[in-house]
């Protein structure tokens, strides 16, 4: 498993980059990112993971849990994205559903 903590000031090179170390990995079969938004926005976020799946032309199932500060306008970001996501309701959710899709 691979872990990237962003903190409170993660830009969208940084999560493309991220992405792209994570895309190119032949062991990585799915990405999960668990975001809890105080410090940093989920909006934010959001944006820098669908800039990043579209730069890099993601190639492995994502599994994206929000919660914290605007993450209804990250969810709408990422329903509108034309990205594949699988949303999740919570970490326990989010782990299953990438389970799942590498099962």
């Amino acid at each position: 498993a691979n872990f990237l903590d962003v903190g409170g000031g993660a830009t969208e090179e940084q999560v493309t980059k991220a992405f792209e170390i994570l895309n190119a990995d032949p062991k990585v079969q799915a990405i999960l990112v668990n975001i809890f938004g105080g410090i940093m926005k989920c909006d934010i976020i959001a944006a820098g993971i669908i800039a990043a799946a579209n730069k890099i032309g993601l190639e492995k199932p994502l599994v994206v849990r929000l919660e914290g500060t605007n993450v209804e306008a990250a969810q709408a970001l990422i329903d509108n994205s034309g990205i594949e996501v699988t949303l999740a309701n919570d970490l326990d959710d989010a782990a299953e559903k990438a389970v799942l899709k590498v099962a």
